[in-house]
Protein backbone atom coordinates (compact mmCIF):
# COMPACT_ATOMS: atom_id res chain seq x y z
CA UNK A 1 0.00 0.00 0.00
CA UNK A 2 1.30 3.34 -0.60
CA UNK A 3 0.16 6.58 0.14
CA UNK A 4 -1.11 9.20 -2.46
CA UNK A 5 1.34 12.44 -2.24
CA UNK A 6 -0.62 16.05 -3.23
CA UNK A 7 1.14 18.14 -5.50
CA UNK A 8 -0.94 20.74 -6.06
CA UNK A 9 -4.72 21.22 -4.94
CA UNK A 10 -7.10 23.61 -6.76
CA UNK A 11 -10.49 25.25 -5.00
CA UNK A 12 -13.48 25.42 -7.20
CA UNK A 13 -16.12 26.20 -4.75
CA UNK A 14 -15.97 27.72 -1.03
CA UNK A 15 -19.58 27.68 0.16
CA UNK A 16 -21.10 27.59 4.26
CA UNK A 17 -21.08 24.00 4.52
CA UNK A 18 -18.97 22.22 1.77
CA UNK A 19 -15.98 23.21 -0.21
CA UNK A 20 -14.52 21.49 -3.23
CA UNK A 21 -11.05 21.28 -3.99
CA UNK A 22 -9.38 19.14 -7.13
CA UNK A 23 -6.15 17.31 -5.32
CA UNK A 24 -3.24 16.02 -8.07
CA UNK A 25 -2.05 13.17 -6.68
CA UNK A 26 0.87 11.03 -7.60
CA UNK A 27 0.72 7.52 -7.68
CA UNK A 28 3.50 5.05 -6.82
CA UNK A 29 4.10 4.34 -10.04
CA UNK A 30 4.99 7.56 -10.74
CA UNK A 31 1.87 8.62 -12.98
CA UNK A 32 -0.36 10.98 -11.81
CA UNK A 33 -4.51 11.45 -11.00
CA UNK A 34 -6.89 14.37 -9.96
CA UNK A 35 -8.83 13.61 -6.99
CA UNK A 36 -12.25 15.47 -6.57
CA UNK A 37 -12.81 16.22 -2.83
CA UNK A 38 -15.59 17.89 -0.87
CA UNK A 39 -14.13 19.32 2.54
CA UNK A 40 -17.40 19.31 4.72
CA UNK A 41 -17.51 20.47 8.58
CA UNK A 42 -17.48 17.70 10.89
CA UNK A 43 -21.12 16.59 13.05
CA UNK A 44 -22.01 14.93 15.60
CA UNK A 45 -25.48 12.20 15.72
CA UNK A 46 -26.99 10.90 18.75
CA UNK A 47 -28.72 7.22 19.26
CA UNK A 48 -31.20 9.05 22.02
CA UNK A 49 -33.13 6.42 23.94
CA UNK A 50 -36.04 6.85 25.84
CA UNK A 51 -37.51 5.31 28.81
CA UNK A 52 -39.30 3.03 27.44
CA UNK A 53 -36.27 1.76 25.49
CA UNK A 54 -37.44 3.39 21.85
CA UNK A 55 -35.08 4.90 19.99
CA UNK A 56 -36.01 9.05 19.19
CA UNK A 57 -35.94 9.42 15.42
CA UNK A 58 -36.25 12.86 13.22
CA UNK A 59 -38.30 12.70 9.99
CA UNK A 60 -37.45 15.62 7.70
CA UNK A 61 -37.08 16.19 3.94
CA UNK A 62 -33.33 16.06 2.86
CA UNK A 63 -33.39 17.84 -1.11
CA UNK A 64 -30.43 16.21 -1.50
CA UNK A 65 -32.09 13.37 -2.23
CA UNK A 66 -35.45 14.25 -2.78
CA UNK A 67 -37.27 12.46 -0.36
CA UNK A 68 -38.03 12.47 3.59
CA UNK A 69 -35.85 10.67 5.70
CA UNK A 70 -35.73 8.85 9.09
CA UNK A 71 -33.04 9.97 10.52
CA UNK A 72 -31.30 9.99 14.22
CA UNK A 73 -30.87 13.49 15.47
CA UNK A 74 -27.79 15.01 14.38
CA UNK A 75 -26.14 18.23 13.07
CA UNK A 76 -23.25 20.36 12.27
CA UNK A 77 -20.56 20.84 14.73
CA UNK A 78 -20.58 24.49 15.31
CA UNK A 79 -16.21 26.72 14.66
CA UNK A 80 -14.24 25.18 17.64
CA UNK A 81 -17.30 22.88 19.32
CA UNK A 82 -16.37 20.03 20.98
CA UNK A 83 -18.04 16.76 19.23
CA UNK A 84 -20.17 15.86 22.33
CA UNK A 85 -21.21 19.28 23.20
CA UNK A 86 -22.73 19.56 19.48
CA UNK A 87 -24.30 15.99 20.17
CA UNK A 88 -26.48 17.37 23.02
CA UNK A 89 -27.10 20.54 21.66
CA UNK A 90 -28.74 19.18 18.55
CA UNK A 91 -30.81 16.45 20.72
CA UNK A 92 -32.29 19.23 22.60
CA UNK A 93 -32.91 21.33 19.32
CA UNK A 94 -34.00 19.20 17.26
CA UNK A 95 -36.00 16.42 19.78
CA UNK A 96 -36.99 18.77 22.96
CA UNK A 97 -34.67 15.82 25.10
CA UNK A 98 -31.80 16.52 27.49
CA UNK A 99 -29.48 13.86 28.90
CA UNK A 100 -27.49 13.93 31.54
CA UNK A 101 -25.90 10.11 30.25
CA UNK A 102 -24.16 10.53 27.58
CA UNK A 103 -21.13 8.31 26.15
CA UNK A 104 -19.05 8.46 22.74
CA UNK A 105 -19.43 4.84 20.65
CA UNK A 106 -18.13 5.43 17.09
CA UNK A 107 -16.50 8.25 15.54
CA UNK A 108 -16.36 7.46 11.56
CA UNK A 109 -15.98 9.16 8.22
CA UNK A 110 -19.55 9.14 5.75
CA UNK A 111 -18.11 8.71 2.41
CA UNK A 112 -14.39 9.01 2.38
CA UNK A 113 -14.03 8.21 -1.48
CA UNK A 114 -14.82 11.87 -1.60
CA UNK A 115 -15.37 13.90 1.32
CA UNK A 116 -13.43 14.30 5.01
CA UNK A 117 -16.43 14.55 7.22
CA UNK A 118 -16.20 12.91 10.10
CA UNK A 119 -19.40 11.88 12.06
CA UNK A 120 -19.22 11.68 15.92
CA UNK A 121 -21.62 9.10 17.21
CA UNK A 122 -23.03 9.29 20.01
CA UNK A 123 -25.94 7.43 22.94
CA UNK A 124 -27.80 9.01 25.58
CA UNK A 125 -30.34 7.58 28.09
CA UNK A 126 -32.15 9.17 31.08
CA UNK A 127 -33.77 11.58 28.84
CA UNK A 128 -35.81 14.45 30.13
CA UNK A 129 -38.18 16.52 27.89
CA UNK A 130 -38.47 19.91 26.71
CA UNK A 131 -39.13 22.22 23.91
CA UNK A 132 -37.37 21.91 20.88
CA UNK A 133 -35.32 24.99 19.18
CA UNK A 134 -35.97 23.74 15.06
CA UNK A 135 -33.24 26.46 13.29
CA UNK A 136 -35.21 28.35 10.85
CA UNK A 137 -35.44 26.28 8.16
CA UNK A 138 -35.92 23.00 9.69
CA UNK A 139 -39.34 21.17 9.72
CA UNK A 140 -38.69 18.02 11.51
CA UNK A 141 -41.57 15.31 12.99
CA UNK A 142 -40.38 13.74 16.26
CA UNK A 143 -41.00 9.99 16.06
CA UNK A 144 -40.16 6.92 18.87
CA UNK A 145 -39.76 3.71 17.55
CA UNK A 146 -39.63 0.34 19.53
CA UNK A 147 -36.44 -3.02 18.51
CA UNK A 148 -38.95 -4.31 16.55
CA UNK A 149 -40.39 -1.32 14.72
CA UNK A 150 -37.07 -0.61 14.02
CA UNK A 151 -36.19 -4.39 12.60
CA UNK A 152 -38.75 -4.04 9.96
CA UNK A 153 -38.16 -0.33 9.21
CA UNK A 154 -34.73 -1.90 8.27
CA UNK A 155 -35.98 -4.49 6.38
CA UNK A 156 -38.36 -3.15 4.41
CA UNK A 157 -35.54 -0.15 3.48
CA UNK A 158 -38.14 2.60 5.38
CA UNK A 159 -34.38 3.86 6.70
CA UNK A 160 -31.69 4.59 4.62
CA UNK A 161 -29.93 6.97 6.10
CA UNK A 162 -25.77 5.59 6.67
CA UNK A 163 -25.49 6.85 10.41
CA UNK A 164 -29.16 6.19 11.28
CA UNK A 165 -28.95 2.34 10.24
CA UNK A 166 -24.79 2.61 12.22
CA UNK A 167 -27.07 3.45 15.16
CA UNK A 168 -29.75 1.43 15.02
CA UNK A 169 -27.63 -1.22 14.77
CA UNK A 170 -25.65 -0.31 17.78
CA UNK A 171 -28.69 -0.32 19.44
CA UNK A 172 -29.94 -3.63 18.86
CA UNK A 173 -27.21 -5.25 19.30
CA UNK A 174 -25.96 -3.41 22.82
Amino acid sequence: MNKEFTVKSEKIFEGKIVNLRVDTVELENQKYAKREIVDHKSASAIIAINDKNEIILVKQYRKAVEDFLYEIPAGLMNVSEDPMECAIRELKEETGYETANIKKIYEFYSSPGFTNEKIFLYKAEELTSGQTIFDEDENIEIINITKDEAKQMLANGSITDSKTIIGILYWLNN
